[in-house]
């Protein structure tokens, strides 16, 4: 059902009308450091289902509860000492952890996907926790996009997927990281991490004094968290990625400068970043697909990304994107 869409400013009245949309189970996106959310009360079943169908999310896929302070999320989550170690170093901030539920939080089984675990983050824009201290609930908020489709960065791409089908977005201009969050489990003290992200694999192991564990039984078919669909994250155009050259007729996403033969019939050529930087080029990612996607290739050839620090990341994304859909 089409609705009208408000555009509103992350000015404090643009702020206060976006969380009394949500305490009245409205839906509405809002810039985070990773990518723009698509929040909605995630003690309320009904707005938390129509997330769902506004993104064709599929139902066994949880969402990630967003909440303003450590405190906040200690409602609805239990912290083991590992968990709250990771916490506290690195909340506000890109980090999701998947901890065991607080029995009778109120929080939407729809949101946990049925599971005994919730995911929490606290988000690092000061627009983001303003919005959620204003709102005093905990706030589901996945990528406001069509499910599959590529994350949104700025106000704009939410409104190219979802104008019409939601309530509003606060515009706070593009987002600074440009990648999810990293989720990680924490249960019984072992923490497994579940997807790579804006904080590094090296930074949380520095804090945590030894290795993540692995998900090695993780089933596709069952995500644990969100961002573990096999095909995710995909534009229209089919993906091939690690290319040594390029094919008549398709668009180049590349990465510090590389060329691949062939790259100059590209019909659009993107560098993630010129000068090889991974922090840049995971900022740059979702907008560079969404633009190449655009130019209507029917494939967009991929130049390989270093598989170090934010590079796990970015090609975590690029493989989901190239995954059959």
């Amino acid at each position: 059902m089409t609705r009208r869409t408000l555009r509103l400013d992350a000015s404090a009245d643009g702020l206060a009308a976006a969380a009394q949309l949500l305490r009245d189970g409205g839906l509405v996106a809002f810039p985070t450091e990773t990518v723009y959310g698509l929040g909605g009360d995630a003690t309320n079943g009904r707005a938390v289902a129509g997330i769902y169908a506004a993104k064709g999310r599929p139902s066994f896929n949880p969402l990630i509860s967003h909440v303003p302070d450590l405190a906040a999320a200690r409602q609805f989550g239990v912290f083991d000492a590992v968990a709250l170690r990771l916490a506290e170093r690195f909340w506000p901030g890109p980090l999701t952890l998947v901890v065991p539920a607080v029995a009778g939080s109120g929080v939407s089984e729809l949101a946990m996907a049925g599971l005994p675990t919730i995911a929490l983050r606290v988000p690092a824009t000061q627009t983001a926790r303003d919005l959620l201290r204003q709102v005093g609930r905990p706030v589901t908020a996945p990528s406001a996009n069509v499910s599959g489709h590529v994350s949104p960065t700025t106000a704009a791409h939410v409104l190219a997927d979802l104008d019409g089908r939601i309530d509003a977005v606060v515009d706070g201009g593009p987002t600074e990281v440009g990648v999810e969050s990293t989720v990680v489990a924490v249960v019984d003290g072992v923490a497994t991490l579940l997807r790579p992200g804006g904080v590094t694999r090296n930074a949380l192991e520095a804090v945590l004094g030894g290795r993540l564990a692995e998900n090695a039984a993780a089933d596709p078919a069952r995500p644990v968290s969100p961002g573990m669909l096999a095909s995710h994250y995909a534009p229209n155009a089919r993906v091939r990625l690690n290319v040594d050259a390029v094919g008549d007729g398709e668009a180049l996403l590349t990465f510090g400068g590389a060329r691949p033969p062939g790259g100059e019939r590209a019909v659009m050529t993107l560098d993630l970043s010129e000068s090889g930087d991974l922090a840049e080029a995971a900022a740059n990612l979702f907008g560079a697909l969404r633009r190449l996607d655009a130019a209507g290739a029917a494939t967009i050839a991929v130049a390989p990304v270093p598989d170090r620090d934010l590079g796990e990341a970015i090609n975590d994304r690029l493989r989901r994107a190239a995954a059959p859909k």
